[in-house]
This record gives structure tokens, C-alpha cells and sequence, in this order.
């Protein structure tokens, strides 16, 4: 594959992707802890979070999970996951023990929670699409009591959950531009046959609550967008079924990271300039060292 200058300036050795971990079944949810200096990620069809470290390599860190998936920090350093079992979205304190902030609206369950990313207000916005209840493999298999599949903020203070979003097939992946003006979310309905979509849409924010209308950023193939993450300088990091592809703020595609498995998932990292990308591959946890840092704000 060709590389361009401006790819080159950000991944100086794409070829340079190494194999931190393997045996899972379907890896997702990469959450770096800076205190810990630690991955943690779900193994979704075991139903388990797994940790990896260079002191330790891969532990199981929890188990069972409630088919965790997508995880982000809060501003104080609590982690937040997805799970789709559960059908909520639940914080883990420093002492170990786990709450849930969400699994409820409109008197019906969620469908299964999926991504987030926590605001500068404390405000946690997140996915809400089918895939945790269409089968037992990467949840518990139900009927959606929602409206549709929908985009959340929980408010900090309130804990109450208004919709931002109401118009994606299946919202999935979420990330904030670095001034937070920007989201991104990914729709990967193609994915399961149900819908059509395959981009990233994206959405002014109005007044760090609401959404304006959403336009399409970009059109990922192979495979659809599923987990994403922005970088200091605006560039979006998707996954894709052949790796990490990198746009830039004007749509630009300005290259792509070839990982030797179906990709769900990344996250920025590392103790000292978190210029890591650890992505999440089918049975694996693979790194690579980039010229970017992740964007200020939880990973």
C-alpha cells in the first residue's frame, strides 16, 4: 500500500502494528487508566473485561460483565461501560463497586447501551442500538421496548435522559471534535442486514446539550465504522473490517492502518504522551505508536 506524506506525518510506520494480546472471541470497549497503566477491553461473546499491562500482559478483570461493551473515563477517573445484558450504563468507583446511572426512559428498557464519551459538563452521551438484544451471543436476546435506537445525554445532575438524536438506523461509535462543537457517530446497520448504512455522521453541538441536524462525514468500507476516536488535531480514527482508517477534519482520507483482523474498536493511550493506539481486532489486542495524541477529555 502507498502511503501520502500527510498520512506519513501522523503514523510514521503503518507496518508497525504489534499483537499485545489474542485468544478472545470478539474484542470491543478499549479503555486506557492512566493510573494503572492498563487496557482494559470486552471480550463481548464471554461475557468478560480483560486488562492488559506490560508488567501483567492479559488478565481477567472482570467476569461476568454484563456483555460490557464500549467504556469511557469520567472527570474523575471512574470507568464507564456499555452493557448490553444489562441493558444499562453503570460507573466503577476507585473502590470496585458499580452503580448504574441509566437503564430505563420512556417506562421501557434500554435496547443495549453501546458507547459513550463524558462531556467537560459531566454529561454522559451515549448509543443505544438493537445488537445486544437481537441474539444471545453478544447479550440476551429480547425485545426492544424503545421507540428506535437512540442517542442519549444523561445529565450529571439530574440523572435524567434526554434523546439527541433520533433519526440514525443504528448509532454506534461516538466521539467529540477536540472543542467539543463536533460529534461523530458512526451507523453500522449494514452490518447486521437490518438497515443500509455504512458512515460516519456528523452533528453540530448546540449549546453542549442538543444536536443540530446531521450530515455525512464519511462512507467506510471494507466492513462499516463501528468504534472511533479523535485525535488533538481533529482527525477522526475509525475502525473498520481492515483496520484503522484516518480522516481528516475536511472528510479528507488520509490513510489506513492494515490490522490482520476484522477491527471493532480503538482507543488512544500510554503513560507518558498518550500516543499509543490500542485497537481491538475479533480475537486480539493490537498497538501501534502514532504521532498524535488523543484529543483532551476522557479516552
Amino acid at each position: 500500500m502507498e502511503y501520502t506524506d500527510r498520512f506519513l506525518a501522523i503514523v510514521p510506520d503503518p507496518g508497525a502494528v504489534e499483537v499485545l494480546a489474542t485468544g478472545a472471541a470478539f474484542t470491543e470497549g478499549p479503555v486506557y487508566l492512566p493510573d494503572e497503566g492498563c487496557v482494559l477491553f470486552s471480550d463481548i461473546p464471554n461475557d468478560r473485561i480483560l486488562r492488559w499491562s506490560e508488567s501483567d500482559g492479559m488478565t481477567v478483570w472482570r467476569e461476568p460483565c454484563g456483555f460490557a461493551n464500549g467504556a469511557t473515563l469520567d472527570r474523575e477517573g471512574r470507568i464507564i461501560h456499555c452493557e448490553h445484558g444489562t441493558r444499562r450504563v453503570s460507573r466503577t468507583a476507585h473502590d470496585g463497586s458499580v452503580a448504574t446511572l441509566a437503564d430505563r426512559f420512556g417506562g421501557g428498557r434500554l435496547n443495549s447501551p453501546n458507547d459513550a464519551v463524558v462531556t467537560p459538563d459531566g454529561a454522559i452521551w451515549f448509543t443505544d442500538p438493537p445488537y445486544g438484544i437481537c441474539s444471545d451471543e453478544h447479550g440476551l436476546q429480547a425485545d426492544s421496548e424503545q421507540a428506535g435506537n437512540l442517542v442519549f445525554r444523561l445529565d450529571p445532575e439530574s440523572g435524567s435522559l434526554d434523546v439527541v438524536c433520533d433519526t440514525m438506523e443504528e448509532p454506534n461509535g461516538l466521539a467529540f471534535s477536540p472543542d467539543w462543537s463536533l460529534l461523530y457517530i458512526a451507523d453500522s446497520s449494514l452490518a447486521d442486514g437490518r438497515g443500509s448504512n455504512r458512515h460516519i455522521m456528523l452533528f453540530d453541538v448546540v449549546e453542549g446539550r442538543r444536536l443540530g441536524d446531521g450530515r455525512v462525514f464519511a462512507v467506510i468500507e471494507p466492513g462499516v465504522p463501528d468504534g472511533l476516536r479523535v485525535d488533538e488535531h481533529g482527525n477522526v480514527w475509525t475502525s473498520a473490517a481492515d483496520g484503522v482508517h484516518v480522516i481528516a477534519p475536511d472528510g479528507v482520507k488520509l490513510g489506513r492502518i492494515l490490522v490482520p483482523e476484522v477491527t471493532a474498536n480503538c482507543a488512544f493511550g500510554g503513560d507518558d504522551d498518550r500516543r499509543d493506539l490500542y485497537m481491538t481486532a475479533t480475537t486480539s489486542l493490537y498497538r501501534i505508536r502514532v504521532n498524535v495524541r488523543g484529543a483532551p477529555g476522557p479516552a
